[in-house]
């Protein structure tokens, strides 16, 4: 079995070592934490368009509903292949 010894710092550090290893803890703490945070809400709360979404397509005049029936019937086509 190993035992783990630590030894004493050979100086004690200065207030400014501390402050910066400080900082620079506190960085890279926060850092990761952001970085590699596993909760990401579009994932979660991206339900499809909901009730102002039908309101709006709903005031639409019956022309203009029409041409983007019209666009959205192309855009599910599949195009012809070029020869």
């Amino acid at each position: 079995m190993a035992t783990i010894i630590s030894a004493p710092l050979s100086r004690p550090a200065t207030k400014a070592e501390a402050t910066l290893f400080a900082e620079f803890s506190a960085f890279w703490r926060a850092f990761v934490a952001r970085a590699f945070n596993p909760y990401r809400p579009e994932l979660h709360y991206m339900r499809g368009p909901g009730p102002a979404c039908r309101a709006k397509q709903m005031a639409l005049s019956p022309a203009v509903r029409s041409m983007l029936a019209d666009i959205r019937a192309t855009k599910t086509q599949k195009p012809s292949p070029r020869v």
